[in-house]
């Protein structure tokens, strides 16, 4: 069985945030003095993973494990080994993290003998000081160490960067040299316009056309077909030996191809990123419901999923979206 939304575009792809906490806080990301939820808010483990079986029946074959930060979950590794099992005797394929890559070092081993071959790393700048006034209070040296432990358990390694103005929209060149050099595809990302932090949206945006621009310039690039399951389009160049990802949902929007939904850390199933609808599961978790009343509020969920998202960053407008990423997830 394959689930499909109402405009017949195949739903393959679950991203789950398994907790809302993170060890950074990265200014486009969270504010500062962040109110992180009462555990009894986030779902359990359990409950997790029980909506993720519902999922797999229904078809999804891809997982993504987010947060805030996926690896200061208490015991999340049991959680990844209990899913890695289900790939035996499942639809399921494939199970995936994003992560800061502060833990990986402790983590990388762990993570490969459980199944993860393949993981996302936001890393925003290479420069020490500046990744501390994007982190507020981050180590980079941490996450390169985790990043090359990670590579040494064979972990494929994707950096995922946000361009953020007048902070490293001038360093990208800089930052693709890095990434070739450690043979690391990387993908530069748009500020989106979730809850506000500490910084008016408006005043983050840059548009990734001109960062493209930019690049091509100086790697003449080649379009190429290769897709990861997610919305990044992939350029290589004869220049470089690793592929350059572009994810734009505001300068291009990319929703006609979306194979995504989203759980929160709190249990809401978001059907587009880019809306503010959404299905509360952790009520139907935790009273006597069985799985496939699950799987109709799935179906249901699905019948609702939006055509596209409304981003919209103005000066005049306040994002109008009610939650912060580290709540929904990357």
């Amino acid at each position: 069985m394959q689930i499909v939304d109402q405009f017949l575009r195949k739903i393959n792809y679950l991203r789950v945030s398994v907790t809302d906490r993170c060890d950074l806080r990265c200014v486009y990301c969270m504010k500062e003095k962040m109110n992180f939820l009462p555990k009894n808010e986030i779902l359990s483990l359990e409950e997790i993973e029980r909506l993720c079986d519902n999922f797999i029946e229904l078809g999804v074959e891809k997982i993504r494990l987010t947060g805030g930060e996926p690896l200061v979950r208490k015991d999340v590794i049991n959680l990844i080994k209990n899913l890695n099992y289900k790939k035996s005797n499942t639809k399921l394929k494939e199970i995936t993290l994003t992560t800061n890559g502060s833990l990986l070092k402790k983590f990388a081993r762990e993570l490969k003998n459980n199944g993860i071959n393949r993981i996302n790393v936001s890393l925003d700048t290479i420069i020490e000081e500046k990744y501390k006034e994007i982190t507020r209070f981050g180590n980079l040296n941490n996450v390169l160490d985790g990043i090359e432990e990670a590579k040494k358990n064979d972990i494929k390694v994707k950096i995922n960067t946000v361009v953020f103005k007048n902070f490293n929209e001038e360093h990208i060149s800089d930052l693709v040299s890095w990434a070739n050099k450690n043979l690391l595809d990387i993908t530069f990302i748009e500020v989106m316009p979730m809850s506000d932090t500490d910084i008016p949206r408006h005043m983050q945006f840059v548009s990734l056309d001109s960062t493209y621009k930019k690049l091509d310039m100086i790697y003449h690039f080649e379009k190429t077909n290769y897709r990861t399951g997610g919305p990044s389009n992939y350029y290589t160049s004869r220049n470089l030996d690793i592929k350059i990802g572009f994810i734009t949902p505001l300068s291009n929007n990319f929703c006609a191809s979306c194979n995504r939904i989203r759980i929160s850390s709190t249990g809401k199933l978001y059907m587009c990123l880019g809306q503010n609808d959404f299905v509360d599961f952790r009520e139907i978790l935790r009273t006597d419901r069985g799985d496939n009343y699950i799987k109709e509020k799935i179906r249901f969920a699905l019948s609702i999923k939006p055509r596209r998202h409304d981003f919209i960053i103005n000066s005049g407008i306040k994002p109008y979206l009610n939650r912060h990423m580290n709540e929904t997830g990357g």
